[in-house]
């Protein structure tokens, strides 16, 4: 069953991944492209990771990216039945801009879950911006982990990095990249005042 719902699942999510977002809406509220694209595929990036989480609120999901990604927005949010054939059931599809990068979030229930196979690096300009995303992904539900590695309240695991830290550990230098490799095991969030 479980097969059958992610078949589902996923066929929504390519139905509306690849379309241009200048759409319009009808009255029953679905959205349909306008003429000008309706006989061509608009990709507008070439691989959208798609996140698969444990609650059926996309938007909830979406709600909570967009409040620590400021720039970001939503570009769209839909509800779906599932047919009968594939268990029933509704779920949320959403696709979120953050960071100049498109996901797709899966509202689908929990059938999957993350781990760290999987993650996300944020490249920060500076400490300040390594603090932010820290305590904006740790807070309510969050978790540190070490390494400069934490998850988010929906287990998501993030990397957080200031850029700085790639030239110290590829320093020619094999003091400075030795120390900054040794500290690095003793921290969870990187404090680059402490690697160098």
């Amino acid at each position: 069953m479980h097969k059958l719902i992610f078949r589902t699942a996923v066929f929504f999510i390519l139905s509306t991944s690849c379309l241009d977002q200048n759409k319009s809406k009808n009255a029953d509220n679905s959205i349909i492209a306008n003429d000008t694209i309706m006989n061509k595929k608009v990709i507008q990036q070439k691989i959208t990771p798609c996140l698969w989480v444990e609650t059926k609120d996309a938007k909830a999901v979406a709600d909570y990216y967009l409040s620590i990604f400021k720039d970001g927005k939503l570009k769209e949010h839909r509800k779906h039945k599932n047919p009968q054939e594939a268990g029933g059931g509704d779920f949320e599809t959403a696709i979120i801009d953050i960071a100049g990068m498109e996901l797709n979030i899966l509202a689908a229930g929990p059938f999957f879950k993350f781990n760290e196979s999987v993650s996300f690096v944020i490249n920060c300009k500076d400490q300040a911006e390594v603090d932010y995303y820290w305590n904006a992904l740790t807070v309510n539900g969050g978790q540190e982990s070490s390494c400069g590695w934490c998850k988010d309240k929906y287990g998501l695991s993030w990397q957080i990095v200031p850029v700085e830290y790639f030239d110290l550990i590829n320093s020619n230098d094999p003091d400075v990249r030795e120390k900054a490799i040794r500290n690095t095991f003793k921290q969870k969030k990187l404090i680059l005042s402490e690697l160098k």
